[in-house]
C-alpha cells in the first residue's frame, strides 16, 4: 500500500465525494438493462422490498437474484462512476483503480487526487499539467501515473496520460494499447494528438503511449514541438499527466519537468535512497519545476 506521508509529503487521507447521480435512472432499470434481472424478477424484488422495507438492491441480493458485484456495478452506473466491470482482462493488474475501485489502495489514491485538486490543480492559472517522476527505476512511477489518470477521469475530468518515457515505456502494456504511434511520432511530425487512444470503459480517459523508441530521446523532448503538444493537450483536456523516465538516471525528466512546470515526486519505501532523492529534488528545482508533493510507495 501507499505509506502514510509526513511533512512535505502529500497526505493520503479522506476520499472525495463521487460525481453527480445519473438523473432518472432507477437501480432496477439499470440491472434490467444489464441483463441481471428480468421484468418478472423485478416485480418479485419490488414485492420483497415492500415487505422488508429494504432498498431495491438489498432485496434483490436477499432473493439471490443478483450478487454484491452486480449491485456495485449498477450503482457505479447510477452514480456515473466508470470502471472496468469485467476485471483485469485486457489491462494490467497494476491498473487497480480501473477494475477494483473499492480496494483500500485506490481509496488512498483518491486521497492523493483530493490533495492535488486542492493544492495543485488550477485551470485559471494554467496549472493542469503534472509530470510524475521518481529518482530511480522500479519505484512505482508508472503505476502511480496510470492509476491517478483513472481516478481523475472518474471524478469527471477529461484526462490525458502521456508516456514520455522513451527509455523503458510501460503505459502501453499497463493499458494494453498499441504503440505503433505515440508521443515520439507526434514530436517527429509523423502524427498529431489524435494518436492518443481513448480507454474503453473509462469515460474521459485517453492515453498517448510513447510510440516507437527514438535514438535521440532527450533531443526529441527538447524540441519546441513538445511544448506545442502540451499546449494543445491543455486546450483539449482538463488534466494532463506525464510519465517520465527516472530523474537520477536521465536528464529527460528535467526537460519534461521544465515544460510541465509542476511535478509529483514518487519514492519507494525501503528502495529509494535519500541521496538520490535529494539529487532529484535539486535537479528538478534547477529546471524551474515546482514540486507539488512527494508520494511514498510502500509496495
Amino acid at each position: 500500500m501507499l505509506a502514510k506521508p509526513t511533512e512535505n509529503v502529500l497526505p493520503i487521507e479522506a476520499s472525495p465525494r463521487g460525481p453527480g447521480i445519473a438523473a432518472g435512472r432507477h437501480i432496477g432499470a439499470i440491472l434490467m438493462d444489464d441483463g441481471k434481472l428480468t421484468a418478472t424478477d423485478a416485480e418479485q424484488v419490488l414485492k420483497r422490498q415492500r415487505e422488508l422495507g429494504w432498498r431495491f438492491g438489498e432485496a434483490a441480493i436477499e432473493l439471490n437474484l443478483i450478487t454484491e458485484t452486480d449491485l456495485r456495478q449498477a450503482l457505479a452506473k447510477q452514480y456515473e462512476f466508470p470502471y472496468l466491470a469485467g476485471g483485469p482482462e485486457g489491462v494490467s493488474k497494476e491498473l487497480i483503480a480501473a477494475w477494483d475501485p473499492f480496494h483500500p489502495v485506490v481509496e488512498e489514491l483518491r486521497g492523493v487526487r483530493t490533495q492535488l485538486l486542492i493544492r495543485w490543480y488550477d485551470p485559471s492559472a494554467n496549472r493542469r499539467t503534472l509530470a510524475i517522476t521518481s529518482p530511480c527505476a522500479r519505484e512505482g512511477r508508472s503505476f502511480i501515473a496510470a492509476n491517478l489518470a483513472v481516478v481523475f477521469s472518474q471524478v469527471g475530468h477529461r484526462t490525458l496520460l502521456i508516456d514520455a518515457d522513451f527509455r523503458a515505456p510501460r503505459q502501453q502494456s499497463i493499458f494494453n494499447i498499441p504503440d505503433r504511434f505515440g508521443l515520439s511520432s507526434v514530436l517527429s511530425g509523423r502524427s498529431d494528438l489524435s494518436a492518443a487512444l481513448p480507454v474503453s470503459g473509462l469515460t474521459g480517459l485517453a492515453v498517448l503511449p510513447a510510440g516507437p523508441l527514438p535514438p535521440n530521446p532527450l533531443e526529441l523532448l527538447s524540441r519546441a514541438s513538445f511544448a506545442a503538444v502540451l499546449a494543445k493537450a491543455q486546450s483539449e483536456y482538463d488534466v494532463v499527466l506525464i510519465d517520465t523516465p527516472p530523474g537520477a538516471e536521465y536528464a529527460d525528466a528535467q526537460c519534461i519537468a521544465y515544460r510541465a512546470r509542476d511535478v509529483l515526486l514518487v519514492t519507494r519505501q525501503h528502495h529509494s535512497r535519500i541521496a538520490h532523492t535529494e539529487a532529484a529534488v535539486r535537479e528538478l528545482s534547477d529546471a524551474s519545476a515546482r514540486i507539488v508533493g512527494t508520494l511514498m510507495n510502500a509496495f
